[in-house]
């Protein structure tokens, strides 16, 4: 069978837009649940375009076809849609619409605009149907045209479901729902349909593997006070799960039964759900019976703020996940140069050395090795047909996480592997001093994630550089590395809570040279009391050291270079004991005071 190129999809596509008139059809790599990263079964902007990002949005007319993506895939998408006959539109650069707007102008008055329902939000769905109002455009937004076309789409994952034990979880399923429980009676609602993949697992603490690195089932959960009703495919569970989610007041019923189960809720129920992590599907089904209560999913925050059982478990895990960076780099030290290597293969050694570690479950996502002017794309993926040979001479960024039973665990290291240039050297410090600004900030209770930012960009923003990602995002607890609902980033208002954990990495990215980013994780730790308040710090958990060879230190205050000597002195001094004589002595070296 001839392969499908990028123009025969869209092709095929549009022959069932007409045969259905649909003028407009929006697809997105998203599924029933808002994942971040959906199965494969629904990645159909990726299989549609050919764009493998993980965020970006592909429209199709009858004649035209357009893709939206932010700055961290700008180049990849150039690469990707090349010969594709699909415009790519840099989100938040100047002159270019936005979505919206570019969909007002493409389409006629009472033209049909097209969507899956069942894999777009709540409430996109509502901001898209503000946005065309005004021309009268009709939604059809029960339209899962792709199925219709892809005829070899992948299956629903149907892979087995585990249990987390209380001794990695701290707190049992039933104290985890009475919490939520306690919160509807406040809010005075008597149900909640929960959609969020990793909010479930972590409320009945279980874990899957149906999406790849994110240790999650598919599934949906509707809480009463009364009833837990878990909807997953059935040979996901064990008969032992079964029965001990039973014991917990937990009935399960088949994925496929939730739209029945949803038409039979009593017409006078008062729901909550999420319109952010709910499709609209499910919300015009429910609208259909109950009163809605829209609302952000109870289980959001409490996941966030981690207990102290969890946050352990993150500083173990981080040991460990130290160790086996430590392990790597001196392999890579004793390797580069001596044998062919590529940006596939450098890592493979890394991997084993998580492997050895104790709780290991797998990869957290797919390792970014990025060698030269790969490193200046921010999620560069690396493929066997086009990775680059490694060399002993410039820079090499290396973006790579584990889950642990314990904990999950992301990390970044830029490293040279020859002598580095002035301006690598200046590029470098500068990301630097922005990464211990941010990791020796002291701030008020109610501090958010956008007032943070600021500090890690500061050193740059003098120099008149910036970076276009956030500076950090949060991490679950052996769940999916990217969680919220805070971050460190210039839009994000929640404020920084006891417990929280998330990424410090800022970062710099020159086109065709290379890219810079210096990424640990951070815990949100009591600082002090005062009469003006409670202030926070952070907690940084990783353990690796930070290529000196890269630092200008001239460049570094006095406050920064005690900070990064002490903070390599407690590398040495945690993980030297896990280590060989040789990587010991190769530590003591790389992490020598500066």
């Amino acid at each position: 069978m001839t392969k499908m190129t990028t123009q025969d999809r869209l092709s095929a596509l549009r022959d069932v837009m007409a045969g259905q008139n649909i003028d407009a059809w929006i697809a997105a790599d998203s599924d029933p649940h808002q994942s971040e990263y959906p199965a494969s079964h629904w990645k159909t902007r990726a299989w549609l375009s050919g764009f493998t990002g993980s965020a970006g949005t592909l429209v199709v007319t009858r004649e035209n076809a357009a893709l939206w993506t932010d700055f961290r895939y700008f180049i990849q998408a150039e690469r990707q849609l090349a010969g594709s006959g699909i415009e790519l539109f840099k989100m938040k650069m100047p002159g270019v619409p936005s979505l919206y707007a570019w969909l007002r102008q493409a389409l006629q008055e009472n033209d049909v605009l097209g969507f899956d329902g069942w894999v777009f939000s709540a409430a996109e769905a509502e901001k898209l149907q503000r946005a065309v109002a005004a021309k009268h455009i009709r939604i059809a937004c029960d339209r899962d045209l792709a199925a219709q076309v892809w005829t070899e789409r992948p299956a629903i994952p149907g892979e087995k479901i585990s249990i987390l034990d209380v001794k990695f979880s701290g707190a049992s399923r039933q104290s985890k729902c009475s919490r939520v429980r306690d919160k509807m009676t406040d809010l005075g609602v008597q149900g909640h349909l929960i959609s969020s993949l990793d909010e479930i697992a972590w409320l009945l603490n279980i874990r899957g593997r149906d999406i790849a690195y994110n240790p999650v089932a598919i599934a949906y959960l509707y809480l009463s006070q009364e009833e837990a009703h878990l909807f997953v495919a059935p040979e996901k569970l064990s008969e032992e799960i079964l029965a001990l989610l039973a014991s917990d007041g937990i009935m399960c019923s088949d994925y496929d039964a939730l739209p029945r189960f949803l038409k039979q809720i009593p017409a006078d129920t008062t729901l909550l759900i999420d319109p952010q992590r709910t499709s609209q599907a499910v919300r015009e089904l429910l609208a259909q019976r109950c009163t809605i209560i829209e609302g952000e999913n109870i289980a959001l925050p409490l996941k966030a703020i981690k207990n102290a059982c969890e946050q352990e478990g993150f500083r173990q895990a981080h040991i460990r996940d130290g160790v086996a960076m430590v392990k790597w780099l001196f392999w890579l030290n004793q390797h580069v140069g001596r044998q062919v290597l590529s940006e596939m293969t450098i890592v493979e050694p890394l991997e084993e050395f998580r492997s050895q570690q104790s709780f290991f479950q797998g990869l957290s996502f797919n390792t970014i090795s990025a060698y030269q002017a790969n490193s200046a794309l921010c999620h560069y993926a690396a493929k066997p047909e086009t990775a680059l040979t490694i060399e002993a001479a410039g820079m090499l960024l290396v973006d790579s996480g584990a889950q642990y039973l314990d904990g999950t665990t992301d990390i970044t290291r830029t490293m040279t592997l020859s002598e580095a240039s002035a301006q690598q050297r200046r590029d470098f410090t500068y990301v630097l001093k922005g990464h211990i600004a941010l990791a020796t900030a002291q701030f008020p209770k109610g501090t958010s994630g956008a007032q943070l930012d600021t500090l890690a960009r500061i050193a740059l923003w003098k120099q008149g550089l910036d970076y276009g990602h956030g500076t950090g995002h949060g991490l679950g607890h052996f769940l999916s590395v990217h969680e919220g609902p805070q971050s460190i980033r210039p839009e994000n208002t929640e404020p920084l809570r006891l417990g929280m954990v998330c990424s410090n990495e800022p970062g710099l990215y020159r086109e065709g040279q290379y890219g810079i980013r210096i990424e640990n994780v951070v815990i949100v730790v009591p600082a002090e009391e005062t009469e003006f308040g409670s202030f926070y710090q952070f907690e940084t958990i990783s353990l690796c050291p930070i290529d000196r060879r890269l630092i200008d230190a001239s460049r570094l205050t006095q406050p920064e270079k005690d900070w990064l000597n002490a903070y390599h002195r407690r590398v040495c001094d945690t993980l030297s004991p896990f280590l060989t004589s040789n990587e010991q002595a190769w530590l003591a070296e790389a992490a020598q005071e500066i």
